[in-house]
C-alpha cells in the first residue's frame, strides 16, 4: 500500500473531538504500520483573522473556534508522528462539495439533501469571497501528488485553491444546474431559532464567520509540483452535484 486517505469526518459536527481524535491516531497507526503516506484533507478552519485573505502552507494558526482548535491539534499529531517514522500529506482546501458529499453546504443547504427544489439558499455576506473545492478535482490532485512521491518530503503540506468565488456565483451555478429557480438568502435566523434543541445548527452557527469573510488558499506551491491544479468548470461540477442526488429522487 502506498497511500492511506483520511476521509472520515464525525457525522453532523457530533462529538467532534471524542470523534475526530480517535479516528485520525487510528489511521496514523494504520499508516505506520504499512509504511503507506497518510494522505489528510486539511480545512481552513484552523485560520484566524492573521492568515485571511490568502493563506499560505506556513500562515499561522490561530483558530477562532473550537473546532479549528481541534484542527489544529489533529496537525499537531501528524507533525509529532513524522518525528517517529510516519509520511503524510496534508493537502488543505475550502469547502468541500460534491456528487457524492451528503453534508456539504451545497448538498445539504442549497440541494436540500435531495427534497423538491423551488429555490437555491445562499449563506454568504454580499462581496465576501469563498473558496469550493470539488471532490473530483482534489482526488485528481492527490492521484498526481501520489504519481510524484519520491520528490515529496516526509512530512508535506500543500494548499489547493479550488473554484475561488465571490457572493453568490456558487449558488448561481447550482440555480442553472437546476433549470434557473431562484436564490434567496440563507434564513439564518432560524438557525439561532433551531440553535438550543440542535446540536448541528449550533455548530453551523459557530462557523457563520466563514461567510462573512474572505479566506482563500495559496496554491502557488501545489502549481509548482503539478504546472497546474486540476479544475473542473464550475457549471460542470454545479451539474455533477445535482445528478448525484437523482437517483435518492427517483428520476
Amino acid at each position: 500500500m502506498d497511500i492511506l486517505f483520511h476521509g472520515a469526518n464525525p457525522p453532523g459536527y457530533r462529538n467532534w473531538r471524542g470523534l475526530a481524535i480517535p479516528m485520525l491516531r487510528n489511521a496514523i497507526a494504520a499508516a505506520k504500520a504499512t509504511g503507506a503516506r497518510l494522505v489528510y484533507p486539511g480545512s481552513v478552519y484552523v485560520y484566524g483573522p492573521d492568515a485571511w485573505p490568502l493563506a499560505a502552507e506556513q500562515a499561522p494558526q490561530h483558530p477562532r473556534t473550537r473546532k479549528g482548535a481541534i484542527r489544529v491539534e489533529m496537525e499537531a499529531m501528524l507533525a509529532a508522528e513524522a518525528a517517529r517514522g510516519l509520511r503524510y500529506l496534508t493537502l488543505r482546501a475550502g469547502d468541500y462539495f460534491g456528487p457524492q458529499a451528503p453534508s456539504s453546504w451545497v448538498t445539504l443547504v442549497m440541494l436540500r439533501q435531495g427534497k423538491p427544489l423551488r429555490r437555491i439558499q445562499t449563506p454568504e455576506v454580499p462581496g465576501a469571497i469563498h473558496a469550493w473545492a470539488f471532490l473530483p478535482d482534489l482526488a485528481e490532485t492527490v492521484a498526481r501528488l501520489a504519481d510524484r512521491e519520491a520528490a515529496l518530503p516526509a512530512a508535506e503540506r500543500l494548499h489547493f485553491a479550488g473554484h475561488v468565488l465571490r457572493g453568490r456565483q456558487m449558488a448561481q451555478a447550482i440555480a442553472r444546474a437546476a433549470g434557473g429557480l431562484p436564490v434567496r438568502a440563507f434564513p439564518w435566523p432560524l438557525l439561532y431559532a433551531a440553535a438550543p434543541f440542535n446540536t448541528t445548527a449550533r455548530e453551523l452557527l459557530e462557523m457563520r464567520y466563514l461567510w462573512r469573510e474572505t479566506i482563500t488558499l495559496d496554491n502557488a506551491r501545489l502549481r509548482g509540483l503539478l504546472g497546474e491544479e486540476p479544475q473542473t468548470p464550475l457549471d460542470v461540477a454545479a451539474s455533477a452535484c445535482l445528478a448525484g442526488l437523482r437517483p435518492a429522487n427517483g428520476g
